[in-house]
Formats: C-alpha cells, sequence, structure tokens
C-alpha cells in the first residue's frame, strides 16, 4: 500500500505562523543602527576632544574644530603665525556623518554666542589691498576652540537620527568650566556631573 508523505495544510500554516512571530519578535527587539551610529559619533568627537585638549596643553599649540554644517563634517585645525591651518594628523582625520544623521551645534553663552565677533577684528585700513592675491581665499576659522592654557569653547553638540526629535540625540557639551561631558539622550549636565564624581 503507498502512502503519500508530505505536511498538510494546517502543518504549513503553523510554520509560517512560527515564522512570522519569531521574525516580529527579532525586529522589534534589534537595536535602532541609526541610534548607535549617533551614539558612535558622539563619542567619537568626544574622545578626540579630550585628546586634543591634552595635546593642546602639553605642546602650547591652540587648536580648533570646525564644523562643515553642509557637508555634516568636521575636521582639527592649528593656529600658525599666518593664521588657521589644517591639521595633518592620523589621530585628528577629518570626519564624516553618515547621511541618516543631523547634528544641532548651539555655541554657549556669554561672548562665545557671538563667535563671528571673536574672528573679525575691525581694521582702520582694508587687509585685502595688501594681501598677497594668492592668499585671499582665506580658511574659515573654528567654531570651538581648544587652547593652549586648558580652556575650550562652551558649546553644546547633539547629533540624532534624521527623522527623530532632538531630544533623543546624544550630546558633547564643553561647559563654562571647560569640563567635556558626553551625554546619553534624556541625560543633563548636572546628572553627568554627578556620575564622574561618583566614578572618581
Amino acid at each position: 500500500m503507498n502512502r503519500q508523505t508530505g505536511f498538510t495544510l494546517i502543518e504549513v500554516m503553523l510554520v509560517v505562523t512560527l515564522l512570522a512571530l519569531t521574525t516580529a519578535t527579532v525586529v522589534f527587539n534589534l537595536p535602532d543602527s541609526r541610534q548607535d551610529m549617533a551614539q558612535e559619533q558622539a563619542r567619537r568627537l568626544y574622545h578626540k576632544l579630550q585628546l586634543l585638549n591634552e595635546d593642546a596643553i602639553l605642546n602650547g599649540q591652540d587648536y580648533g574644530i570646525r564644523l562643515e554644517e553642509k557637508h555634516l563634517s568636521y575636521h582639527v585645525l592649528v593656529l600658525k603665525v599666518s593664521g588657521w591651518q589644517e591639521y595633518h594628523s592620523r589621530f585628528y582625520v577629518e570626519t564624516q556623518l553618515e547621511d541618516s544623521l543631523q547634528w544641532v551645534f548651539t555655541p554657549g553663552g556669554g561672548i562665545w554666542e557671538h563667535n563671528d565677533g571673536l574672528f573679525k577684528p575691525e581694521s582702520l585700513f582694508d587687509d585685502d589691498m595688501f594681501a598677497d592675491p594668492e592668499q585671499k581665499e582665506k580658511r574659515q576659522p573654528p567654531q570651538i576652540l581648544v587652547l593652549s592654557s586648558g580652556e575650550v569653547t562652551p558649546f553644546r553638540l547633539t547629533i540624532f537620527p534624521q527623522g527623530e526629535k532632538q531630544t533623543q540625540g546624544w550630546q558633547v557639551v564643553a561647559s563654562e568650566s571647560g569640563e567635556i561631558l558626553l551625554l546619553a539622550p534624556g541625560e543633563t549636565d548636572k546628572s553627568a556631573t554627578g556620575r564622574k564624581g561618583r566614578q572618581k
């Protein structure tokens, strides 16, 4: 007697249902990779600033970070006699954020809020009149200064996924006191400072 072997319709439907439920559970529990990217980029900038701050103090050199909002990138500059120059170092290469991210940069309070005034002193003469024609196109100044005195321009940079609320972003903050902080979404400056104090 020949018996046909195979699956019944109910068995097939049961397997398909179990696969669908498993897939839905896995997808639901997967972390948002864009949020991970935002965290990674904020952490990278935070560590770069810490290293640059130490470098500035040890070498007696003034540095700056120029943010290119249009390209979602930033690079490190060094202050020379001739002005701000690109800083060539394997530790401080230009960093480009992913297209799925965005940032909001907020300069600190006080004189730092009017950062254009810091770099454009009034002159009695037209400086361009005596400038070398090849030097006419000047490099844009940095928005963040890391000085040899240990000072850092107060600022707040929030990195978050496109389409998400800014409150869901990771923040890199330089306070008025010169402390550099990395804040998780929902974390405040005070809670991070308290956390750092407990860790010491």
